[in-house]
């Protein structure tokens, strides 16, 4: 396939790679059937909508979409018995992981419980003392003193910690991969057992747990009992959705359009008071959701007191929201710095082992386990490769993955634990968590990427970006923004669109912030385009564009609006350009 624009290679080293003779023709029947946008269409035509499916698409009604809860095998004996302890009045645990899901997961079952006025206690293990999931010593403390312990975004691999629980009924609420044999306990509601049929496999764990509470509603209804209102919860499924990386498809999209519309409401007082110390002073979109308000929530549960993220989103009280917003900020404000350090050296040593193989993965003495996530995130966006960072503290490493789209990641950590070269491991499709001895290490990471190879990672080259169609300034308005708008969210699965202005002149360039360029750019037209450009030095554009000298330039990146002091200017936020 011919390079887009014949750009081979980009000023960051990058093929570029434009819509297909097939999405071009269903582009084009989009915009005269469908009525559709150029760029709309575009868009449209990339994620494979149809004429026929354009109206329904771009409005998804979650009436229409959501599943039925009793399609996800063990829902039954799980409703039955959250109401029966509730009838009973018995002491509730819930035993979450200490992420966005699991925070959100938590909040959602605490918010509905104590609406239908019954409190629990929360539980959330310390990541460096505790590790992921349940533990013996945890789950047997809790069951001296509940009936009935709620294990969410965690619990479907841990079958002795639950039998450790002793006393206590145990239902499992979870997303990630199942083994062949599930825990002894009342319910593991998990769309990814071995014995599901994988439909529901996008949904994150606070999914799920939305999925139960309709449940609930449903059998409290058919008793004359009026349920809390579940559409004013949406906004945690939506952001637990996208910052757990689930593909925004099918329901997922519908979850995430109508819970940011709830988040607009301001109505939840710990997500209110996030976005202000965020400074986020307007409606929120999926790009808030990932990179805005998702690493505040997770702060506590990387570098900080585990429980902080779900207990903010759980309040009801401004005042203490406004205190775990604040600490949840500087949290966030130290965990950028530490990442930095570890992304470094990280990122320098794949780069001496290799980024052209199916897995880019580094480890090292003393890198913080609350960080390697997120370094492994940025290894796997800088390579198109699935990544893992672990940290090691003595001969115990704890690591992370993060996967790209069409690779399995956690059923491969999880087949490794089977085979013994990890301590254990597992996840999901897009992210996996994994121990590993220091003996095992080089054996280990040489048979995942075996594995992550017979999946096709690293076939698709390194520096492919991929590109919706070509703008023109006069063309990038707001009223197209909001269009383009229509056709998220945009996420995992879901790329928002990004466009080539072409051929334009650069106008203007500045250094600003820690690396930054902000520029402004025209094709000779009355219309001038603002832009700015993240980690411009570290990339390398931000050399070569303060340099043009004159020449014209084909600029690559999203476009969204720019909110200043009260004004709005059409703004792109540069990622690519080349030399025209």
């Amino acid at each position: 396939m011919t390079a887009f624009l014949d750009v081979e290679t980009s000023l960051t080293g990058r093929r570029w790679v434009g819509p297909t003779i097939e999405q071009e023709r269903l582009a084009e029947a989009l915009r005269q059937q469908a009525g559709q946008p150029p760029a709309v269409a575009q868009v449209l035509a990339r994620r494979g909508v149809t004429p026929e499916a354009a109206e329904s698409f771009l409005a998804p009604a979650l009436r229409d979409l959501l599943p039925d809860p009793m399609s996800l095998r063990d829902m039954a004996p799980a409703a039955e018995r959250v109401l029966a302890a509730l009838t009973a009045r018995e002491k509730i645990a819930i035993f979450a992981d200490y992420d966005v899901d699991g925070g959100s997961s938590a909040a959602l079952l605490l918010d509905w419980l104590r609406q239908a006025g019954h409190d629990a206690k929360l539980y959330i293990p310390d990541r460096i003392d505790e590790g992921y999931g349940p533990n013996d010593a945890a789950m047997a403390d809790l069951a001296k003193t509940h009936t009935l312990i709620i294990c969410v975004d965690c619990g479907t691999l841990s079958h002795g910690p639950i039998v450790a629980a002793r006393g206590a009924d145990v239902i499992v609420l979870d997303h990630h991969l199942a083994g062949a044999d599930l825990p002894d306990c009342v319910a593991v509601v998990n769309p990814n057992r071995q014995d599901e049929s994988g439909d529901l496999g996008h949904l994150c764990a606070a999914a799920v747990v939305f999925l139960l509470l309709v449940e609930l509603n449903r059998r409290q209804r058919a008793k004359g009992i009026t349920g809390p209102d579940l559409m004013a919860m949406l906004d945690l499924v939506a952001l637990a959705t996208v910052a757990d990386v689930a593909q925004l498809t099918g329901v997922n999209r519908a979850f995430v359009r109508q819970g940011l519309t709830v988040m607009g409401r301001r109505a939840r007082p710990g997500l209110a008071a996030l976005s202000d110390v965020a400074r986020l002073d307007r409606a929120p979109t999926s790009y808030h959701l990932g990179f805005v308000l998702g690493p505040r929530v997770n702060a506590g549960g990387r570098i900080g007191q585990a429980d902080l993220g779900a207990r903010l989103l759980a309040t009801r009280d401004p005042s203490e929201a406004q205190t775990l917003a604040k600490r949840l900020d500087d949290l966030n404000t130290d965990r950028r710095d530490i990442e930095a350090q570890v992304r470094d050296a990280a990122l320098a040593q794949a780069e001496t082992r290799g980024l052209d193989g199916p897995l880019v993965w580094a480890a090292a003495d003393g890198w913080h386990p609350g960080v390697v996530g997120i370094v492994a995130s940025r290894l796997k966006e800088a390579t198109n490769r699935p990544a893992v960072v672990i940290g090691f503290d003595g001969d115990d490493g704890k690591g992370s993955g993060r996967s790209i789209s069409g690779v399995d990641l956690g059923a491969s950590i999880q087949r490794l634990a089977a085979e013994g070269l990890l301590v254990k491991g597992g996840g999901h499709r897009m992210a996996a968590g994994l121990s590993v001895t220091r003996d095992m290490l080089e054996p280990a990471m040489a048979r995942l990427a075996e594995l992550l190879g017979k999946q096709g990672a690293g076939e698709a080259g390194p520096a492919d970006l991929r590109l919706d169609g070509l703008l023109m300034p006069a063309g990038a308005t707001p009223e197209l923004i909001e269009q383009l708008e229509a056709a998220g969210p945009f996420g995992a699965g879901a790329p928002a669109p990004r466009f080539v202005f072409p051929a334009v002149r650069i106008a203007y360039t500045k250094p600003v912030g820690d690396g930054h360029l902000k520029l402004s750019f025209t094709d000779g037209g009355p219309v001038t385009i603002d832009a700015i450009c993240f980690n411009a030095q570290q990339s390398g554009l931000g050399p070569a564009l303060e340099a043009h000298g004159g020449r014209k330039a084909h600029l690559a990146g999203r476009i969204e609006i720019n909110h200043w002091q009260g004004r709005q200017r059409v703004q792109l936020r540069l990622e690519d350009a080349a030399w025209a």
